[in-house]
Protein backbone atom coordinates (compact mmCIF):
# COMPACT_ATOMS: atom_id res chain seq x y z
CA UNK A 1 0.00 0.00 0.00
CA UNK A 2 1.65 3.38 -0.88
CA UNK A 3 0.73 6.16 1.21
CA UNK A 4 1.05 9.93 0.58
CA UNK A 5 2.81 12.57 3.12
CA UNK A 6 0.14 14.14 3.78
CA UNK A 7 -1.36 11.14 5.47
CA UNK A 8 1.70 10.56 6.97
CA UNK A 9 2.31 13.69 8.55
CA UNK A 10 -1.60 13.49 9.89
CA UNK A 11 -1.21 10.29 11.13
CA UNK A 12 1.92 10.95 12.62
CA UNK A 13 1.07 14.59 13.99
CA UNK A 14 -2.27 12.97 15.84
CA UNK A 15 0.09 10.07 17.43
CA UNK A 16 2.41 12.59 18.80
CA UNK A 17 -0.64 14.85 19.98
CA UNK A 18 -2.32 12.12 22.13
CA UNK A 19 1.09 10.85 23.33
CA UNK A 20 1.82 14.31 24.69
CA UNK A 21 -1.94 14.85 25.64
CA UNK A 22 -1.94 12.22 27.78
CA UNK A 23 1.83 12.34 29.34
CA UNK A 24 0.50 15.83 30.70
CA UNK A 25 -2.87 14.88 32.11
CA UNK A 26 -0.69 12.66 33.88
CA UNK A 27 1.44 15.38 35.43
CA UNK A 28 -1.51 17.50 35.62
CA UNK A 29 -3.61 14.97 37.51
CA UNK A 30 -0.62 14.76 40.13
CA UNK A 31 0.08 18.00 40.31
CA UNK A 32 -3.72 18.14 41.50
CA UNK A 33 -5.24 20.20 38.60
CA UNK A 34 -7.51 17.17 37.50
CA UNK A 35 -10.13 15.87 39.83
CA UNK A 36 -11.51 12.26 40.12
CA UNK A 37 -9.80 9.18 38.27
CA UNK A 38 -7.82 9.57 35.11
CA UNK A 39 -6.97 6.56 32.66
CA UNK A 40 -4.32 6.91 30.37
CA UNK A 41 -3.85 4.84 26.86
CA UNK A 42 0.22 5.91 26.05
CA UNK A 43 1.49 3.23 24.06
CA UNK A 44 -1.67 2.68 21.82
CA UNK A 45 -1.86 5.75 20.09
CA UNK A 46 -1.27 3.89 16.92
CA UNK A 47 -4.47 2.07 17.01
CA UNK A 48 -6.70 5.46 17.69
CA UNK A 49 -5.15 6.86 15.18
CA UNK A 50 -5.46 3.92 12.49
CA UNK A 51 -8.68 3.22 13.23
CA UNK A 52 -9.95 6.70 13.25
CA UNK A 53 -7.93 8.28 10.34
CA UNK A 54 -10.26 7.32 7.50
CA UNK A 55 -13.69 8.05 9.14
CA UNK A 56 -15.69 11.61 8.79
CA UNK A 57 -17.92 13.62 11.75
CA UNK A 58 -20.65 11.36 10.73
CA UNK A 59 -19.00 8.07 11.13
CA UNK A 60 -19.37 6.99 14.60
CA UNK A 61 -17.10 5.58 17.69
CA UNK A 62 -18.05 4.49 21.36
CA UNK A 63 -14.58 5.05 23.48
CA UNK A 64 -13.96 3.25 26.93
CA UNK A 65 -13.07 4.21 30.62
CA UNK A 66 -9.18 5.20 28.42
CA UNK A 67 -10.60 7.13 25.63
CA UNK A 68 -8.51 9.94 25.23
CA UNK A 69 -6.73 9.04 22.46
CA UNK A 70 -9.76 7.54 20.84
CA UNK A 71 -11.39 11.38 21.01
CA UNK A 72 -8.40 13.08 19.66
CA UNK A 73 -8.21 10.96 16.63
CA UNK A 74 -11.56 11.20 15.70
CA UNK A 75 -10.81 14.99 15.42
CA UNK A 76 -12.48 16.30 19.25
CA UNK A 77 -11.08 20.11 20.39
CA UNK A 78 -8.01 19.51 22.28
CA UNK A 79 -7.95 22.41 23.89
CA UNK A 80 -11.56 21.95 24.74
CA UNK A 81 -10.89 18.08 26.05
CA UNK A 82 -8.42 19.57 28.38
CA UNK A 83 -11.16 22.06 30.17
CA UNK A 84 -13.62 19.33 30.38
CA UNK A 85 -10.52 16.86 31.61
CA UNK A 86 -10.01 19.38 34.43
CA UNK A 87 -13.97 20.02 35.15
CA UNK A 88 -14.28 23.37 33.44
CA UNK A 89 -17.42 24.87 32.24
CA UNK A 90 -15.95 25.68 28.64
CA UNK A 91 -15.01 22.23 28.76
CA UNK A 92 -16.18 19.75 25.53
CA UNK A 93 -19.62 18.98 28.24
CA UNK A 94 -19.56 21.90 30.62
CA UNK A 95 -17.04 20.31 32.77
CA UNK A 96 -19.52 17.58 33.84
CA UNK A 97 -18.28 14.74 31.67
CA UNK A 98 -14.87 14.79 32.96
CA UNK A 99 -11.79 12.13 32.16
CA UNK A 100 -14.73 9.06 31.64
CA UNK A 101 -17.31 10.89 29.84
CA UNK A 102 -16.24 13.17 27.06
CA UNK A 103 -18.13 13.04 24.37
CA UNK A 104 -18.72 15.03 21.18
CA UNK A 105 -21.55 14.09 18.98
CA UNK A 106 -20.76 16.79 16.16
CA UNK A 107 -16.96 14.88 16.21
CA UNK A 108 -18.71 11.47 15.81
CA UNK A 109 -17.77 10.58 19.49
CA UNK A 110 -20.70 9.06 21.15
CA UNK A 111 -18.45 9.66 24.34
CA UNK A 112 -16.25 7.85 26.53
CA UNK A 113 -18.18 5.16 29.22
CA UNK A 114 -16.89 3.78 32.55
CA UNK A 115 -18.82 1.35 32.42
CA UNK A 116 -16.84 -1.48 31.29
CA UNK A 117 -18.27 -3.38 27.91
CA UNK A 118 -21.02 -0.48 27.73
CA UNK A 119 -19.73 0.89 24.56
CA UNK A 120 -20.78 -1.91 21.93
CA UNK A 121 -24.31 -1.85 22.76
CA UNK A 122 -24.91 2.23 22.34
CA UNK A 123 -22.37 1.71 19.04
CA UNK A 124 -24.83 -0.99 17.52
CA UNK A 125 -27.76 1.67 17.49
CA UNK A 126 -25.80 3.72 15.79
CA UNK A 127 -24.50 0.92 13.45
CA UNK A 128 -28.31 0.15 12.92
CA UNK A 129 -29.36 3.95 12.47
CA UNK A 130 -26.53 3.68 9.11
CA UNK A 131 -28.03 0.78 7.94
CA UNK A 132 -31.62 1.34 8.45
CA UNK A 133 -31.16 5.08 6.55
CA UNK A 134 -28.58 3.85 3.99
CA UNK A 135 -25.97 6.36 5.00
CA UNK A 136 -22.92 4.52 4.07
CA UNK A 137 -21.63 5.41 7.61
CA UNK A 138 -19.54 2.78 9.93
CA UNK A 139 -19.60 2.76 13.53
CA UNK A 140 -16.21 1.53 15.37
CA UNK A 141 -16.64 0.86 19.25
CA UNK A 142 -13.12 0.63 21.19
CA UNK A 143 -12.96 -2.32 23.40
CA UNK A 144 -10.17 -3.74 25.87
CA UNK A 145 -9.46 -7.17 26.45
CA UNK A 146 -11.14 -6.81 30.07
CA UNK A 147 -14.69 -5.70 28.72
CA UNK A 148 -14.25 -8.86 25.75
CA UNK A 149 -15.48 -11.21 28.54
CA UNK A 150 -18.31 -8.70 29.43
CA UNK A 151 -21.87 -10.13 28.61
CA UNK A 152 -23.13 -6.81 26.75
CA UNK A 153 -20.21 -7.13 24.42
CA UNK A 154 -20.68 -10.46 23.71
CA UNK A 155 -24.51 -9.74 23.18
CA UNK A 156 -23.61 -7.18 20.85
CA UNK A 157 -21.58 -8.51 18.96
CA UNK A 158 -23.99 -11.54 18.38
CA UNK A 159 -26.87 -8.98 17.20
CA UNK A 160 -24.36 -7.24 14.44
CA UNK A 161 -23.90 -10.57 13.07
CA UNK A 162 -27.89 -11.15 13.27
CA UNK A 163 -28.78 -7.64 11.49
CA UNK A 164 -25.16 -7.63 9.56
CA UNK A 165 -24.63 -4.34 11.18
CA UNK A 166 -21.65 -1.69 9.72
CA UNK A 167 -20.19 -1.88 13.30
CA UNK A 168 -16.50 -2.86 13.77
CA UNK A 169 -15.22 -4.00 17.24
CA UNK A 170 -12.12 -3.18 18.11
CA UNK A 171 -10.39 -4.81 21.27
CA UNK A 172 -6.93 -3.24 22.13
CA UNK A 173 -5.36 -6.06 23.99
CA UNK A 174 -2.67 -4.38 26.18
CA UNK A 175 -2.50 -7.46 28.24
CA UNK A 176 -4.07 -6.64 31.37
CA UNK A 177 -8.00 -6.12 32.39
CA UNK A 178 -6.81 -3.64 35.57
CA UNK A 179 -4.40 -6.35 37.16
CA UNK A 180 -5.80 -9.35 35.63
CA UNK A 181 -3.35 -11.22 32.71
CA UNK A 182 -5.70 -11.01 29.59
CA UNK A 183 -5.05 -14.89 29.09
CA UNK A 184 -6.05 -15.61 32.90
CA UNK A 185 -9.45 -14.52 31.85
CA UNK A 186 -10.14 -15.85 28.17
CA UNK A 187 -11.82 -19.81 28.10
CA UNK A 188 -10.29 -20.58 24.58
CA UNK A 189 -7.42 -20.17 22.98
CA UNK A 190 -7.32 -16.93 21.88
CA UNK A 191 -10.04 -14.00 21.64
CA UNK A 192 -9.43 -13.67 17.77
CA UNK A 193 -10.90 -17.21 17.37
CA UNK A 194 -13.94 -16.21 20.14
CA UNK A 195 -14.83 -13.40 18.21
CA UNK A 196 -14.71 -15.21 14.77
CA UNK A 197 -17.55 -18.19 16.43
CA UNK A 198 -19.88 -14.95 16.37
CA UNK A 199 -19.74 -15.39 12.85
CA UNK A 200 -18.18 -12.09 11.24
CA UNK A 201 -14.10 -11.72 9.78
CA UNK A 202 -12.13 -11.74 12.87
CA UNK A 203 -8.31 -10.93 13.02
CA UNK A 204 -5.40 -10.15 15.11
CA UNK A 205 -2.89 -7.49 14.09
CA UNK A 206 0.09 -5.93 15.71
CA UNK A 207 -1.07 -2.88 17.32
CA UNK A 208 1.95 -1.09 17.99
CA UNK A 209 2.44 -1.36 14.05
CA UNK A 210 0.47 1.76 12.63
CA UNK A 211 0.39 0.57 8.90
CA UNK A 212 -0.27 -3.16 9.99
CA UNK A 213 -3.38 -1.87 12.15
CA UNK A 214 -4.40 0.52 9.49
CA UNK A 215 -4.70 -1.58 6.76
CA UNK A 216 -6.73 -4.25 8.87
CA UNK A 217 -9.09 -1.78 9.23
CA UNK A 218 -9.22 -0.03 6.05
CA UNK A 219 -10.13 -4.04 5.12
CA UNK A 220 -12.90 -3.79 7.82
CA UNK A 221 -14.71 -0.10 7.17
CA UNK A 222 -14.76 -0.93 3.44
CA UNK A 223 -16.37 -4.08 4.25
CA UNK A 224 -18.94 -2.22 6.59
CA UNK A 225 -19.40 0.58 4.39
CA UNK A 226 -20.51 -1.77 0.93
CA UNK A 227 -23.34 -4.13 3.25
CA UNK A 228 -20.79 -6.83 4.82
CA UNK A 229 -21.74 -6.45 8.44
CA UNK A 230 -19.30 -6.52 10.90
CA UNK A 231 -15.96 -6.93 11.76
CA UNK A 232 -13.62 -8.02 15.48
CA UNK A 233 -10.06 -6.54 15.28
CA UNK A 234 -7.78 -7.48 17.95
CA UNK A 235 -4.72 -5.73 18.00
CA UNK A 236 -2.16 -6.62 20.57
CA UNK A 237 -0.47 -3.50 22.34
CA UNK A 238 1.57 -2.23 25.63
CA UNK A 239 -0.24 -0.05 28.30
CA UNK A 240 3.16 2.57 29.58
CA UNK A 241 1.04 3.33 32.76
CA UNK A 242 -1.18 1.61 35.51
CA UNK A 243 -5.19 0.61 35.15
CA UNK A 244 -5.29 4.37 36.65
CA UNK A 245 -2.84 7.10 37.44
CA UNK A 246 -1.56 6.13 41.08
CA UNK A 247 -1.94 2.49 40.38
CA UNK A 248 0.91 0.90 41.90
CA UNK A 249 0.86 -2.06 39.11
CA UNK A 250 2.61 -4.60 41.60
CA UNK A 251 0.89 -7.31 39.23
CA UNK A 252 3.55 -5.89 36.17
CA UNK A 253 7.28 -7.95 36.20
CA UNK A 254 10.23 -6.28 36.78
CA UNK A 255 11.47 -3.78 34.20
CA UNK A 256 8.37 -4.52 32.50
CA UNK A 257 7.39 -1.26 32.01
CA UNK A 258 10.66 0.15 31.25
CA UNK A 259 11.62 -2.06 28.56
CA UNK A 260 8.25 -1.36 26.86
CA UNK A 261 9.02 2.30 26.65
CA UNK A 262 12.24 0.86 25.11
CA UNK A 263 11.46 -1.43 22.76
CA UNK A 264 7.36 -1.19 21.89
CA UNK A 265 6.76 2.28 21.53
CA UNK A 266 4.59 2.65 18.61
CA UNK A 267 5.53 6.25 17.57
CA UNK A 268 9.19 4.87 18.02
CA UNK A 269 8.30 2.22 15.47
CA UNK A 270 6.55 4.75 13.29
CA UNK A 271 9.48 7.27 13.41
CA UNK A 272 11.61 3.92 12.14
CA UNK A 273 9.21 2.58 9.33
CA UNK A 274 9.26 5.94 7.35
CA UNK A 275 12.97 7.25 7.92
CA UNK A 276 13.68 3.73 6.54
CA UNK A 277 11.49 4.04 3.72
CA UNK A 278 12.64 7.72 3.21
CA UNK A 279 8.72 8.51 3.44
CA UNK A 280 9.66 11.44 6.46
CA UNK A 281 12.55 13.00 7.36
CA UNK A 282 13.73 13.60 11.32
CA UNK A 283 13.22 17.27 10.03
CA UNK A 284 9.48 17.58 9.24
CA UNK A 285 8.76 15.28 12.83
CA UNK A 286 10.61 17.58 14.78
CA UNK A 287 8.84 20.43 13.52
CA UNK A 288 5.56 18.75 13.97
CA UNK A 289 6.85 17.92 17.78
CA UNK A 290 7.16 21.37 18.42
CA UNK A 291 3.73 22.11 17.69
CA UNK A 292 2.36 19.94 19.23
CA UNK A 293 3.99 20.60 22.37
CA UNK A 294 2.61 24.54 21.87
CA UNK A 295 -0.85 23.43 21.18
CA UNK A 296 -0.50 21.27 24.79
CA UNK A 297 0.82 24.16 26.81
CA UNK A 298 -2.06 26.48 25.48
CA UNK A 299 -4.50 23.68 26.23
CA UNK A 300 -2.98 23.51 29.98
CA UNK A 301 -2.89 27.45 30.37
CA UNK A 302 -6.50 27.80 28.85
CA UNK A 303 -7.83 24.89 31.10
CA UNK A 304 -6.16 26.39 34.01
CA UNK A 305 -7.44 29.66 33.66
CA UNK A 306 -11.32 28.68 32.34
CA UNK A 307 -14.10 29.01 34.84
CA UNK A 308 -15.97 26.03 37.37
CA UNK A 309 -19.27 25.54 36.48
CA UNK A 310 -21.76 26.98 38.82
CA UNK A 311 -23.71 24.77 40.69
CA UNK A 312 -26.49 27.42 41.32
CA UNK A 313 -26.97 27.69 37.77
CA UNK A 314 -25.68 24.44 36.08
CA UNK A 315 -25.72 21.44 38.54
CA UNK A 316 -29.38 20.60 36.66
CA UNK A 317 -28.54 22.04 33.45
CA UNK A 318 -28.35 19.84 30.56
CA UNK A 319 -29.52 17.00 32.64
CA UNK A 320 -32.87 16.68 31.46
CA UNK A 321 -34.49 17.00 27.75
CA UNK A 322 -38.31 18.37 26.85
CA UNK A 323 -39.34 17.26 23.81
Amino acid sequence: MTYSKDFLLRAYRTMKTIREFEERCVSEFMGGNIPGFVHVSNGQEAIAVAACIDLDDKDIIGSTHRGHGHCIAKGCDVIGMMKEIMGRATGLCKGKGGSMHIADIDKGMLGANAIVGGGPPLVNGAALTAKTLKTGKVAISFNGDGSANQGTVMEAQNLAVVLQLPHIFMFENNGYAEGTAAKYGLGCDSLTERNAGFGMPAVCVNGLDFFETYEAMKEAIERARNGGGPTAIEAMCVRFDGHFIGDPQLYRGENEVEDARAKQDCLKIFRTRVKKEKWLTDKEMNAIDAEVMALIEQAVSEGLAAPHPNPETDLLSDVYISY
